[in-house]
């Protein structure tokens, strides 16, 4: 099947205006199928494929897009199916992932859990205001008990400090991290890890979201202490917070993913 989610080509421009919003949002292709389903592959049946029209979807790359269980490929096929005239890869947070995973990751998924460790070794969470006071008493509030839940689970303690300057985290520390977060190996699961690790800018919470000791609302609450500091003293810009409900969207998009595939 041709890749038209990815390979659309642009239509040709009236004016340079039109033709620098073309190259800013290129043309989406249409729908061009009538059926979304999923089918458990009969090559190996651990595998689940999405079916449009009774078609195997691709990757960008050219593998079938196979999910290792019935409720992930549920989730993307209703991405695929919520299509309407156009297919728009940006609402396809899911889709994405998943190819994600099969063309960047699976190749070599110990260089991407590799990268999440190297997040852990300069978290957010290690770098303290000195002030405001009220800053400063949401940021304990809010990152200590994380801090504090790693200790106590996994047995990782991390330093903390004022200010930005780097400091170093202790070699066992990030050893017991690793190992944990070594359970959630999988190509599709580091891939889910790894965004949220990004939009967060903590490692941390991200382990700590995918093991269940916080909850959505709260990883994003802790990842967002100082942003929503600023936001009480100042108020929110309205581009910063429609990029602020993308990156939420993203996230969303990413642990409803991860959770899927434990089902």
């Amino acid at each position: 099947m041709r890749d038209l989610l990815f390979d659309a080509e642009a239509a040709a421009a009236k004016s340079p205006e039109a033709s620098a919003q073309q190259h800013m949002r290129p043309v989406l292709p249409k729908r061009f199928y009538k059926s979304v389903d999923v089918s458990q592959d009969p090559a190996n049946p651990g595998d689940w494929l999405i079916l449009l029209d009774g078609k195997k979807v691709k990757t960008p790359a050219k593998s079938f897009l196979k999910l290792p269980n019935g409720a992930s490929a549920r989730l993307i096929a209703a991405e695929w199916d919520a299509q309407l005239e156009k297919i728009d890869p940006a609402i396809m947070p899911m889709t994405r992932l998943a190819n994600t995973a099969i063309d960047g990751i699976a190749s070599d998924p110990q260089a991407v859990l590799e990268d999440i460790v190297r997040f852990a070794a300069n978290d957010l969470l290690y770098y303290r205001a000195s002030h405001p006071e009220r800053l400063v008493k949401s940021q304990c509030e809010v990152w200590d008990p994380i801090l504090d839940t790693l200790a106590s689970e996994i047995g990782a303690r991390f330093e903390t400090t004022e200010g930005i300057i780097h400091v170093p985290q202790p070699k066992e520390a990030l050893a017991l991290y690793s190992a944990r977060l070594s359970k959630h190996n999988t190509p599709i699961q580091l891939a889910c890890l790894h965004t949220i690790t990004s939009l967060t800018g903590s490692a941390l919470i991200a382990l700590c979201l995918a093991e269940e000791y916080l909850t959505l609302d709260k990883a994003w609450t802790a990842a967002h202490v100082d942003e929503d500091h600023n936001i009480s003293l100042w108020g929110e810009d309205f581009e910063a917070g429609k990029r602020r409900q993308s990156r939420l969207s993203e996230m969303t998009a990413s642990h409803t993913l991860f959770r899927a595939l434990a089902e």
